[in-house]
C-alpha cells in the first residue's frame, strides 16, 4: 500500500522563479505594471512566432477576450469541439454568439475535422480549434475550411506550450490564439493566461478591454465597458522563469510518456494516448487513458480506487452537449455525439506533472495494473 499520496500534478519551480519573485519584491513592482509582464509578452509572442501577446489574469479570459476582440456579429455560430472545458463555450455566448459543437476523434481526442463541413451554415463565422491533452488538431483541413467559405479561426492552445502541428507552433494558427498559464500547464503562473496575435487591431482591442477600456492619452476616461484582467509582475516574472525551461520540459513530458506507454502497453483494459500522428508527436500535457467496453465500471469508480490507493487522478472533460447550464439555455437539444460521450464517461488521467519522480510512476503504474488488470 502506498502511504504517501502522489497527486495528479505538482509543478516544477527550481530554476529562476524565486530570484525574479524576489526582483519584484526588492523593487516594488508586485502589480499589474512591471517590466516581467513586456518581457513574457514578447518572448512567449516571438516563441510562437506571433507578432503580439497581451497576457491576462487567466487562459478563460483569454478565450473571452478574443471573441469579443473579433467582434463577430451578433447570433453567430462558432463550430467547436464539445469534448473540451466549459471556458470555449462559454466565451462565445458571452459574445452574443451560437456554438455549434462537433464530436471527437477516438484515436487523437482532438475534434473530428472530418465532421466540421457538415455543420456549417449561412450563420456559422468561425472556427474554435482546440487542442486537447498532448496532441494538436491537424490544422490544414481547418485551413482549407476557413478559406472556402470565409471562417475566423481561434486556436485554443491551452495545453501545447512547446508543441507543433506541421512543423508550426501551437500557438501560431489562426487570427486569434489563446494559452493558459495553470499550473498544470507546461509553463504556469499560477493562474495566468494569454492572448497572441498578428493583427495590430486585434492587439490593440485586447490590451484595451483587458484593461477596462482606459483611453491611452486620459487615464480613468472610458469609451466602453471592459474588464480588469490584468497579470501582475509577480505571475509574469514566475512565467518567465518556466518559459526559459519549456524545451527542457517538454522533454520531460515526453520521457514521461513513453515510461508510462511502456509499462501500460500490455493492460489489455484500457486505451493509451495515441504516441504521434502524421503531423504532430504527443507532448503529454496529461497522460490519459480510457476504460475500454469490457471494464464493467466507468472512470468515476476507476478514480475512486486509484483514489484508495492514494493515487491522484482527474476525470476527462464533460461534453459542452450535455452540460446542464447549456440544456437550461435551450442549447443542443437532442444532440447525440458517441465518441465525445465515451471520453467523458470512460476517459481519466494518472498523475503526470512535471515534478513527478520515476519512483512515484512506478507507483502509480502498480495501482493501474491492480485496479485494471
Amino acid at each position: 500500500m502506498n502511504n504517501q499520496f502522489i497527486p495528479v500534478n505538482r509543478p516544477l519551480l527550481d530554476g529562476n522563479e524565486k530570484k525574479y519573485l524576489t526582483q519584484c519584491i526588492d523593487t516594488g513592482w508586485i502589480s499589474s505594471e512591471g517590466p516581467f509582464i513586456t518581457e513574457l509578452e514578447e518572448k512567449m509572442a516571438a516563441r510562437v512566432n506571433r507578432k503580439h501577446g497581451i497576457a491576462l489574469c487567466n487562459g478563460s479570459v483569454a478565450l473571452d477576450l478574443a471573441m469579443l476582440a473579433l467582434d463577430l456579429p451578433k447570433c453567430s455560430q462558432v463550430i467547436m469541439p464539445t469534448f473540451t472545458i466549459i471556458s470555449c463555450a462559454a466565451a462565445i455566448i458571452r459574445a452574443g454568439l451560437e456554438p455549434v459543437v462537433v464530436d471527437s476523434d477516438p484515436l487523437t481526442w482532438n475534434m473530428d475535422v472530418t465532421k466540421i463541413e457538415g455543420k456549417i451554415t449561412p450563420k456559422t463565422k468561425a472556427i474554435m480549434v482546440v487542442h486537447i491533452y498532448g496532441l494538436p488538431v491537424n490544422m490544414n483541413p481547418i485551413f482549407e475550411l476557413a478559406q472556402k467559405y470565409g471562417l475566423k479561426i481561434i486556436e485554443d492552445a491551452a495545453e501545447m506550450h512547446g508543441q507543433n502541428c506541421n512543423g508550426a507552433p501551437c500557438g501560431s494558427f489562426g487570427d486569434i490564439s489563446t494559452f493558459s498559464f495553470y499550473p498544470n500547464k507546461h509553463i504556469t503562473t499560477g493562474e495566468g493566461g494569454m492572448v497572441l496575435t498578428d493583427n495590430p487591431l486585434l492587439a490593440e482591442k485586447c490590451r484595451s478591454l483587458k484593461n477596462l477600456c482606459m483611453k491611452p492619452e486620459r487615464r480613468f476616461l472610458h469609451d466602453e465597458l471592459g474588464f480588469n484582467f490584468r497579470m501582475t509582475n509577480l505571475q509574469a516574472a514566475i512565467g518567465l522563469a518556466q518559459l526559459e525551461r519549456l524545451d527542457e520540459f517538454v522533454s520531460k513530458k515526453r520521457a514521461m510518456g513513453k515510461f508510462y506507454t511502456e509499462q501500460l502497453r500490455d493492460l489489455i483494459t484500457i486505451q493509451l494516448p495515441l504516441q504521434k500522428t502524421d503531423y504532430s508527436e504527443n507532448i503529454y500535457w496529461v497522460f490519459g487513458l480510457i476504460l475500454k467496453p469490457e471494464v464493467e465500471f466507468d472512470a468515476q469508480e476507476a478514480i475512486k480506487r486509484l483514489a484508495e490507493k492514494n493515487i491522484g487522478t482527474r476525470p476527462f472533460f464533460w461534453c459542452m452537449h450535455e452540460q446542464p447550464v447549456f440544456k437550461n439555455m435551450g442549447l443542443f437539444k437532442n444532440e447525440k455525439y458517441p465518441v465525445a460521450e465515451n471520453l467523458a464517461r470512460r476517459g481519466f488521467y494518472i498523475p503526470s506533472g512535471l515534478a513527478i519522480t520515476t519512483d512515484e510512476m512506478n507507483i502509480v503504474v502498480n495501482a493501474v495494473k491492480e485496479v485494471l488488470g
